[in-house]
């Protein structure tokens, strides 16, 4: 994978260049800054889906036919087919707070995921019309800014399944996914976050080592494929405070884990706040060739005020927290074996 020439070289070159420079800012929760907009049924189907079905396929209906039990209110990724001007607009605030880095409204933008809602058709298009959305606001800024460019990080979630451990406490050896289905749903994902204008892909809330291994080979596949590659970033979830992930992993057990695919960065997100996962961050500091990359939640999980919690004033209050820190620089091999031992 790494043998391969950039896709877009003028942005890894852009990107390359602010790692080194200073402290980047990725972005806050999506979901969190949704909630406040108290979005109906009705505003998530939009005129496309008031019908219960998908009406720029009708021809189709044998496809894509929507079940009338079945609400699409809480499908935030559907809003970036339906209330594109929301997503838009999410976006621009956090960009306009601060951030560098925004992430694609994504998430659950697989097949798995979206056949909660009977609309797995739509794979593909939500995940490039995610990436072509955050594109747009990233190049608004970006020509406000010329000297501090903005990128889109396209986001591979971790979808609702995993390959590792069994959904059934009385057959711990039953899995309801296998390798090969993850890999092809994040294929089709990665590809529409390309088409669409992701400058980065980001493999992200990693609960289960497995899943993050068929998200990497897929993109190894996928970039083979198109004779290009993105850059990747990796990004787990220690999912409480006993420091491991949900497979069962320490920090220093999910880097090496990841290692191989030598990704731009790799770090942790969401589960924990700032003080819980500070540890973990310094442990991959500390062991990583790669940038180290956090975004943890504002205290706690809400299950009233979306999984994150960040809100476009905390990605202010980090930018301007941070902006006269030098920023971590790739350490040499002998700092790294340094650190090892020291640990």
């Amino acid at each position: 994978m790494s043998t391969l020439p950039w896709l877009h070289p003028e942005r890894v070159a852009l990107l390359e260049a602010a790692l080194a420079k200073r402290i980047l800012i990725i972005d806050g929760g999506m979901g969190t800054m949704l909630q406040g907009h108290e979005l109906d049924e009705t505003s998530f189907r939009g005129e496309r889906f008031v019908h219960g079905h998908d009406g720029e396929h009708a021809h189709h209906d044998h496809a894509h036919d929507h079940p009338g039990g079945c609400d699409l209110k809480g499908n935030n990724d559907l809003l970036t087919l339906t209330k594109p001007d929301i997503i838009r607009g999410v976006h621009e605030a956090y960009l306009e707070a601060g951030a560098d880095l925004v992430e694609t409204n994504t998430f659950n933008s697989t097949r798995i995921s979206q056949a909660d809602y009977k609309l797995e058709h739509l794979a593909y298009e939500l995940n490039r019309e995610g990436a072509k959305l955050a594109r747009a606001a990233c190049d608004k800024f970006t020509t406000k800014t010329p000297d501090k460019p903005r990128f889109v990080i396209g986001v591979l979630g971790p979808t609702s399944r995993t390959a590792s451990l069994s959904p059934d406490v009385n057959d711990p050896g039953y899995r309801n996914v296998t390798f090969e289905e993850l890999a092809a749903n994040y294929t089709e994902s990665a590809n529409g976050l390309i088409d669409g204008g992701a400058d980065v892909i980001m493999v992200e809330t990693i609960f289960d080592t497995l899943n993050a291994k068929a998200a990497l080979f897929a993109l190894s596949e996928l970039f083979h494929h198109k004779g290009a590659r993105v850059p990747v970033m990796i990004s787990g979830t220690i999912t409480d405070r006993s420091g491991r992930t949900l497979s069962g992993q320490t920090a220093e057990a999910f880097y090496y884990s990841m290692r191989h695919a030598r990704p731009l960065s790799i770090g942790f997100n969401c589960a924990l706040g700032a003080a819980d996962l500070r540890p973990h961050v310094q442990t991959l500091a500390n062991l990583a060739e790669s940038y180290v990359s956090t975004h943890p939640n504002a205290g706690l999980p809400n299950a009233f005020g979306g999984c994150c919690g960040t809100t476009p004033a905390h990605i202010k209050a980090i930018a301007d927290a941070v902006r006269d820190y030098a920023p971590r620089q790739l350490p040499t091999e002998q700092l790294l074996t340094e650190n090892i031992q020291a640990a």
